[in-house]
């Protein structure tokens, strides 16, 4: 399960956490006397870095790749994204400058919506946001999904190149997810959170930061969603290069029933395995992709590639088309823990160190 801080190793990491009018250094963070050995560790590494006045990206990388912990992990993704300045003096004002800005944004250009332009664009947001994470009930109240819509909306029109491409509006999740848990005590689960005890400026400064991150992931992986979503072919491409090497026996498997990668890795590439994992899963992937130069492209492909080599035997069993194709589309991950996760990562990371020098085909990035 997820690590959670105590309230009192909370209130003082908010010092230096995102989202308050103070960032007090006098705090210190390598106090933690409620926390268990481990985490208060874990605790201290990240408090020294993110306390300033300049946090190295490099070392909060480092460390963040193995997980962050959940006290810590709104600030820590925030800086990752390159959305929050390294420089803690900076912090606030940058903060309180982007909300205001997305505002503007709202303002701007929400309103048109319902234009004959844009028409059809807000109608496929306004039918996928409510499909989302249906188990989750914190995305089936109307306040997180007219957030949903308006940061998708708004998204999709400063991004005429792509625009709304079903997939985008799951990669909102995470970000708010872990926002919203920055703001509620350790004890409450976030995913079954009534948002009506929220105050309203929480909500939207929320909201505002969940924009300008997935604006940022996206920025790395844009060419997923334009026409034709070129990134996800070469990713679905060179996930069939590295199998060829790593387990021929379940390529061959697939060639012999007629198994195309593109039946199923399109979902895997264009989500980002976000409907192949439990959301408290896809968070703790998300650290290691955010530590990663390359995480929500290259590093992603070598995580597909270590997902199917987890399952190579269970296919293999299965013996016709559609009995593959019905196992990968649900496989047995719902019970996954953060310990599911590591293993998994630690494979891919293994997989990325063998391929380093592959030729240019297995690079993901042209």
């Amino acid at each position: 399960g997820r690590e959670r801080a105590s309230s009192g190793s909370r209130s003082r990491l908010r010092a230096f956490s995102s989202g308050d009018p103070i960032y007090n250094r006098s705090d210190s963070p390598c106090d933690f006397p409620d926390v268990p050995d481990r985490e208060t560790t874990r605790l201290q590494k990240f408090g020294k870095l993110m306390a300033g006045p300049n946090t190295d990206l490099d070392e909060l990388r480092k460390l963040s790749w193995s997980g962050i912990p959940p006290s810590v992990r709104a600030t820590t993704w925030q800086l990752l994204c390159g959305y929050l300045p390294p420089n803690i003096d900076w912090r606030e004002e940058t903060l309180q400058r982007k909300r205001l800005e997305y505002r503007r944004f709202i303002e701007q250009y929400y309103h048109t919506r319902l234009d004959p332009t844009h028409n059809d664009t807000f109608r496929q947001i306004h039918i996928d946001v409510p499909r989302m994470n249906p188990e989750v009930p914190l995305f089936q109240q109307q306040k997180v999904q007219e957030c949903f819509e308006r940061i998708l909306f708004i998204w999709s029109i400063r991004h005429p190149a792509s625009g709304y491409v079903q997939g985008i509006n799951d990669l909102v999740t995470p970000f708010f997810i872990v926002f919203l848990s920055y703001y509620i005590s350790g004890d409450k689960n976030p995913e079954t959170f009534n948002l009506s005890s929220l105050p309203e400026e929480t909500l939207k400064n929320i909201e505002a930061d969940s924009f300008w991150c997935m604006q940022k992931l996206l920025e790395g992986i844009q060419d997923n969603y334009t026409l034709a979503q070129p990134g996800v072919q070469t990713k679905i491409m060179a996930l069939k290069d590295l199998m060829k090497r790593l387990d021929a026996s379940l390529d061959q498997h697939f060639e012999q029933n007629k198994v195309e990668y593109i039946q199923f890795a399109f979902r895997w590439m264009n989500n980002l395995l976000m409907r192949e994992f439990p959301l408290r899963c896809v968070i703790r992937v998300w650290d290691s992709y955010l530590s990663e130069r390359d995480g929500f492209a290259a590093f992603h492909v070598y995580v597909c590639a270590a997902l199917l080599e987890k399952f190579s035997a269970d296919i293999r069993r299965r013996k016709d088309f559609q009995d593959i194709m019905l196992f990968i589309q649900s496989l047995p991950t719902s019970k996954w823990t953060d310990s599911d996760i590591e293993l998994l990562l630690a494979e891919a990371f293994q997989y990325k160190f063998m391929f380093a020098d592959a030729p240019g085909h297995l690079n993901t990035k042209r």
